[in-house]
């Protein structure tokens, strides 16, 4: 009996589940870090130091991952990356030392590059086959998955539900919905095959890697110090100091699901140019307007800027003529990752020297970048 040729609709929605659970599995992590930091005994310094393997995790396996996913093919890898990614949430409800959670979360953190660099090269051979664009939307997916793992995480943390029996029915779910999609998977990779671990990236990569560089440091600082920046810079009322945070994610979720519309109707290249544009002139504005009103409007701004930059640059770089887009994906990704780990501790550097102000002023500034560059490279 012969296999049936899987239609390219099928594909689509196999690779958009891979995202949700992807999307799924890191907010649910996210939801319960209060827990595992009160049932640890954790101080603010040692949780921050905990965290940081996660990250730590992902930056080892940069390369490991993308050399995975170009010999071993990004079916097979995605279908590991997925079992396993929610798989070591289950250990993480289980640790009861501070030892034993930064050696889960450095695993983690491993899976879930994997995981990124997999599903993401599922996605450049899926929108091959359309002819268009269709990174964004996959992207958007993720998000909305993030949002829904946080809407469980609170639902289960006001029943009392412990970490452990939350991540075990995460993964459950992931399990169920991995079963029913992984024979849809795009069983051939799209682009240039390189099974090299350590292959120097062209220039063209490296553009797009310093393009993600300037989104990322855009987002690590959103994502950490947004609601800082309205506690102390726009001295908002308690229950609004996360109203920026959530203004950013709210318009970046939906931005990525416009974003395909937008680079089919301008081009990537136009895209990407006026994203900077957003995330400079968004920054600014809560920079040199610090209130409710305008610096939400700010934030809402940097929030469609970061939206498609990365979708875009990960289509880009799984285009490359030189390296398979697994390894080509990991390069940019390297690249891109040490602004979204170095974009917060510079926050901090600056504002103590200078304030808090200052060093958004510096951000709106890299993320300009993301206009300069975009018009050097050649490959949109």
């Amino acid at each position: 009996m012969t296999n049936q040729p899987v239609s390219k609709k099928a594909n689509r929605i196999a690779v958009a589940c891979f995202f949700f659970i992807a999307g799924i599995s890191f907010a649910s992590w996210a939801s319960r870090i209060p827990d595992i930091k009160a049932k640890l005994h954790l101080s603010d310094a040692a949780l921050g130091g905990v965290l940081f393997a996660l990250p730590v995790g992902s930056m080892i396996s940069l390369p490991l991952s993308g050399w995975l996913v170009a010999k071993y093919g990004s079916k097979q890898m995605v279908t590991i990356a997925v079992t396993c990614y929610p798989l070591i949430l289950i250990l993480i409800g289980t640790t009861v030392s501070i030892w034993q959670l930064v050696s889960v979360l450095l695993v983690f953190g491993l899976f879930g590059n994997l995981c990124n660099i997999s599903v993401n090269t599922q996605a450049i051979g899926v929108q091959a086959s359309y002819g268009r664009s269709i990174m964004a939307t996959f992207h958007g997916i993720w998000s909305m998955a993030g949002f829904t793992g946080a809407a469980i995480g609170t639902f289960l943390v006001s029943k009392d539900l412990s970490p452990f029996y939350h991540f075990a029915i995460i993964w459950l779910a992931c399990l169920v919905l991995l079963v029913s999609i992984q024979r849809f998977a795009l069983a051939k990779d799209h682009g240039h095959e390189s099974q090299q671990v350590f292959v120097r990236p062209d220039s063209a990569l490296m553009k797009l890697g310093l393009i993600a560089f300037s989104c990322m440091v855009c987002e690590g600082t959103m994502f950490d110090w947004s609601g800082v920046y309205f506690q102390k810079v726009v001295a908002a009322p308690k229950e609004l100091i996360t109203l920026g945070y959530a203004a950013f994610m709210g318009t970046m979720a939906s931005g990525r699901f416009i974003g395909d519309f937008m680079v089919t109707r301008f081009g990537s290249r136009k895209v990407l140019e006026a994203s900077g544009i957003l995330i400079t002139t968004g920054l600014l504005i809560a920079v040199l307007f610090p209130t409710i009103i305008l610096a939400t409007i700010g934030f809402l701004f940097v929030g469609f800027g970061v939206s498609s930059v990365i979708p875009l640059v990960y289509s880009a770089a799984g285009k490359s003529k030189t390296m398979s887009p697994g390894m080509a994906l990991a390069a940019v990704s390297t690249i891109g990752f040490f602004g979204f780990l170095m974009g917060p501790p510079l926050i901090g550097l600056i504002a103590q020297a200078f304030s808090l102000r200052w060093s958004f002023t510096l951000i709106a500034v890299l993320g300009f970048g993301t206009t300069l560059l975009a018009a050097r490279v050649k490959t949109f």
